[in-house]
């Protein structure tokens, strides 16, 4: 493996030891990202927190350019701008002054383990102590509902009130991914938020998920971070949903077979919902798939009757 730490290089008036942070967030997209609930929670940090760049990376290593073509502009007779793509970390301060990284930007296309180790010697030279990772996932919910949150991480401990509802899948990789199994083998503490996002909004903005993932990540390591801005966004965000969906029989019709299917599963039960964000018991593995299937069994019915009527 070539040198990892030629990935990357630190700002002129940058020094390491003095940027150290306890936490960093990897913020990087990955196989999907659905109501964009990453890119909302990466824009919203850096605009409502003090932040400076840290360090950049080298992405002609890194980025398949023809497979993402970065945009450019041309006015009338020539080129005048190019989204020149990036991937950086930064520094950012909470609202107590307590400092925590992001790495945000391109998921690198080539070089995924070199790209790891650069990142897990950041990790050592800057002291983190914990790296989390927050997206969203399309599921079978209402956006009227709450929103649940699946957690994953390198050692069951840091999410001991989150408890597993899948079994053994296999998945697309994605960098960050990596990077937590990479860590995890390390002996590293390293963690991630999968936030549920009604599949009807898989592809566009549901700031709602975003808010809960910047929950899910003020609650884990005790940083308090700003909300207001992000709370406001979804407040209209939710106004437009429900306009749209008012707007629509049809779309109408998904959201309350969906909220009827979420309430029955909620309801009249001893035992907690697959969907809870907090389970002290579970049912058996098998019980908790037989269920889970019959619940999306049920979903697609009520969608097939909605289409028909």
């Amino acid at each position: 493996m070539q040198d990892p730490t030629q990935l990357y290089r630190y700002e002129t008036d940058t020094d390491p030891a003095a940027a150290r942070a306890s936490v960093m967030l990897v913020s990087m997209g990955g196989f999907i990202d659905a109501g964009r609930t990453q890119r909302l929670l990466t824009e919203h940090l850096l605009s409502s927190h003090e932040h400076t760049v840290v360090a950049s990376f080298d992405l002609d290593q890194l980025l398949d350019y023809r497979g993402r073509r970065p945009m450019m502009t041309f006015d009338r007779d020539r080129f005048t701008s190019y989204e020149d793509p990036s991937l950086l970390l930064y520094r950012l301060v909470d609202d107590e002054g307590q400092p925590f990284l992001l790495l945000a930007g391109s998921e690198p296309d080539y070089q995924w383990e070199r790209m790891v180790e650069a990142v897990t010697g950041l990790v050592k030279t800057m002291h983190v102590d914990l790296t989390i990772s927050v997206h969203g996932i399309p599921m079978a919910v209402p956006h009227t509902r709450p929103i649940g949150v699946t957690a994953h991480a390198t050692d069951p401990r840091l999410i001991a009130q989150h408890a597993p509802v899948f079994g053994a899948v296999q998945v697309p990789a994605n960098w960050s991914a990596l990077l937590e199994l990479r860590l995890g083998e390390a002996g590293r503490d390293a963690l991630g938020f999968a936030v549920h996002v009604p599949h009807y909004l898989a592809q566009a903005e549901f700031a709602d998920a975003a808010l809960a993932g910047l929950g899910a990540v003020a609650g884990v390591t005790g940083l308090r971070l700003a909300t207001t801005d992000l709370a406001a966004a979804a407040g209209l965000n939710r106004a437009e949903i429900a306009k749209e969906v008012a707007g629509s029989d049809e779309v109408a019709a998904v959201v309350e077979a969906l909220e009827r299917q979420y309430d029955t599963f909620m309801e009249g039960r001893e035992r907690p919902s697959l969907l809870a964000t907090s389970i002290s018991e579970l049912p058996s593995a098998d019980e908790i798939g037989a269920e889970f299937e019959a619940f999306l069994k049920d979903v697609a019915e009520d969608d097939s009757s909605s289409d028909q009527g």
